[in-house]
C-alpha cells in the first residue's frame, strides 16, 4: 500500500513562512475557509486563540500551508512551534532547477531574504545550501 506524503516545516511564524516559501518556489498558498473557521469558533470547537488575521484574512494560527500548482507535488505545511530553530536541519528541502539557473535562482532567492551559507560538489554535481529567513536550511541544485 502506497501512502500520501506531506513535508512539514516547523516555525515561529508559520503564515510568514509559507507566504516566503510560496513566492520562492512560484506555488500558491493554500487557502483557509474563513466561513469554517468561523463556524468552528462559534461552535466552540476551536477558540478565538486558535485564529489570527493574516494580510485581512481570519486563519488557523497553528499553520499554513504551500502546495503545487502543478498536481502531484506534496503539499508542505509550515507549523507553529515555540522555540526557534537551533540546529542544522536533520532534513532539507532541494530546490531543482538545472546548472543553467542555479546562479539567477541564488540570486533571486537572497533578495527575497534567504542566506547563502555554503556550496559544495561531488562529481558532476553542485548545488548552493542557503537558508530561508527563519534558518531552515535548503538547496539549490
Amino acid at each position: 500500500m502506497a501512502f500520501d506524503l506531506q513535508v512539514v516545516v516547523d516555525s515561529t511564524a508559520p503564515h510568514e513562512l509559507a507566504d516566503w516559501w510560496a513566492e520562492a518556489l512560484g506555488w500558491q498558498v493554500e487557502p483557509q475557509d474563513e466561513a469554517f473557521i468561523t463556524r468552528m469558533v462559534q461552535a466552540g470547537a476551536a477558540s478565538e486563540a486558535d485564529t489570527m488575521r493574516h494580510r485581512g484574512a481570519l486563519v488557523w494560527s497553528l499553520g499554513a500551508a504551500v502546495t503545487s500548482p502543478e498536481p502531484g507535488r506534496p503539499r508542505v505545511l509550515f507549523q507553529r512551534v515555540p522555540e526557534e530553530k537551533t540546529v542544522k536541519n536533520r532534513l532539507h528541502l532541494d530546490v531543482r532547477v538545472g546548472p543553467e539557473r542555479r546562479e539567477e535562482e541564488v540570486a533571486r532567492l537572497v533578495s527575497l531574504g534567504a542566506t547563502e551559507l555554503w556550496r559544495g560538489a561531488q562529481g558532476p554535481m553542485s548545488w548552493v545550501t542557503l537558508a530561508d529567513p527563519q534558518g531552515n536550511e535548503f538547496c539549490v541544485a
